[in-house]
């Protein structure tokens, strides 16, 4: 049993987990950004590249493609013998590519709106999301086989949403400045440079403690995703993440659409109207400031991530008094009430506009900080319970599935946002983008709902579970 083995030293801990610093600047700047790169709205300072439903399909197809790869390359993962273990092969040969193609999504080959760019978009992000897996999957599969406690598996995940945290503001709030200052093209150079770093240096924390010792997992692969889903902690786990998440991201896309029709729009509020291609005043404590939409989001996303760090400390004690499902449950909780009052952002009567939006905000973080603290301990024990049922260590599997069915519904995301958007995403109409908030808060509620029939312990042993 992993169980039996030592506990990761500190230092490693720490090198590993931060790798999440890498993934987040590549994956939250994408998130930001990319629909509005591709499908601007009439008003911004860019041109059209994409009409949005058309986006909206390519982004909802793409996902679906994609998630088939997932269980694919777990499987192949469980299944691989090297003398670098299982995992790390695929992190070293794919985590170039996986930059590349990121760079290469932000430079469509025809100038205007034009199908050529739709059908260069979809090629590049179905190229970017395989290596993507080919890197990510398999570098997340090491957490499980080298932290073997539930106190050293907390902690790991607690420093990478630290790390992730400080890669989120480096995506979501420099990636706003870079665009505003250089390009969208400067912005994901500079993102894919940092997230390959990032991926290198955090494997080197694992190297000398991956399992050499474990068999290869010798079962086809119908049946090695076919067995996840006997696996009931799997089930009730499963949907929470997904559900939540695709929240999160749809409130994160819908901030450049925010800062445009309401915060830079003829709200009342101390930020004059955006004028064509120039952008708008900012007057704050008597002074005045030029902001566009990239400056903008960055101070909203600076806003919530700082409540994230200043949570992580209070989340990690918790869940050592709790547990890590009670705080993971509860903060899903609090985001199903919370996110549909971003709706009445700029509305409250006698306050900046400004102001009210780094507040609503803001208090996005309480939620995020314990739900993206703590799925990957969670597959951890969910992983540990298959092996006293079957035998067999296949952490790649489970989150190779998990990730399939994430992206499958994740992939409503982008339509359901476009599809929101195509209702209002202007100053003269917001009502689509204020929809955005209680659509999100819903998804969220239904995660929490879906969570209630988990069970499992912080430590999953032969001794404090029964296997069914």
């Amino acid at each position: 049993m992993a169980n039996d083995r030592q506990e990761l030293p500190l230092f490693n801990r720490l090198v590993y987990a931060s790798g999440s610093f890498g993934g987040n600047v590549i994956g939250r700047s994408k998130d930001l950004w990319l629909i509005y790169f591709y499908a601007p709205p009439g008003d911004a300072d860019i041109e059209k590249r994409v009409p949005i439903l058309v986006l909206g399909a390519l982004f909802t197809a793409a996902r679906l493609i994609e998630a088939l790869d997932d269980p694919l390359i777990g499987w192949w993962s469980d299944r691989t013998r090297s003398r670098w273990g299982r995992r790390i092969p695929f992190v070293v040969l794919a985590t170039p590519f996986y930059a590349v193609f990121f760079v290469l999504l932000w430079t469509p080959p025809i100038a205007g709106e034009s199908m050529v760019n739709a059908l260069y978009f979809f090629l590049m992000l179905e190229a970017f999301h395989l290596f993507s897996t080919l890197s990510g999957g398999p570098f997340e599969s090491l957490l499980p086989e080298i932290a073997v406690t539930s106190k050293g598996r907390v902690s790991i995940v607690t420093w990478q949403v630290f790390f992730g945290t400080v890669g989120a503001a480096i995506a979501l709030v420099g990636s706003g400045i870079i665009r505003d200052a250089f390009g969208f093209q400067a912005m994901a150079i500079s993102m894919a440079v940092m997230g390959m770093a990032s991926r290198y240096i955090a494997l080197s924390g694992a190297w000398r403690h991956v399992r050499l010792d474990v068999e290869p997992a010798r079962v086809n692969p119908i049946e090695a995703i076919r067995s996840t889903f006997t696996n009931n902690p799997f089930l009730f786990f499963l949907p929470t993440f997904i559900l939540f998440n695709m929240a999160i991201s749809m409130m994160t896309a819908a901030l450049p659409f925010w800062s445009g029709a309401v915060l830079l729009g003829d709200f009342p509020s101390d930020i004059a109207k955006v004028e064509a291609g120039n952008p708008a005043t900012l007057q704050l404590f008597g002074l005045e400031f030029g902001v566009a939409e990239g400056t903008i989001v960055a101070v909203l996303m600076a806003a919530a991530i700082i409540v994230v760090l200043l949570c992580l400390p209070l989340v990690y004690r918790m869940s050592l008094r709790r547990g890590k499902a009670w705080v993971y449950s509860t903060a899903m909780l609090i985001g199903g009430v919370y996110l549909p009052f971003i709706a009445f952002m700029g509305f409250l009567p006698g306050i900046d506009t400004l102001l009210q939006a780094v507040f609503f905000v803001a208090l996005m973080g309480l939620p995020m900080a314990a739900v993206f603290t703590f799925p990957n301990a969670i597959m951890a024990d969910i992983i540990d319970y298959d092996e006293l049922k079957t035998g067999m260590r296949r952490e790649a599997i489970y989150y190779g599935t998990q990730a399939t069915l994430e992206k499958i519904a994740s992939a409503l995301f982008p339509l359901i946002l476009a599809s929101l958007l195509v209702l209002g995403s202007t100053a003269d109409n917001p009502l689509g983008v204020r929809l955005i908030g209680p659509v999100a808060g819903l998804s969220a509620l239904l995660g929490f709902l879906a969570f209630r029939g988990y069970t499992l312990p912080d430590t999953v042993t032969a001794d404090t579970v029964k296997v069914r």
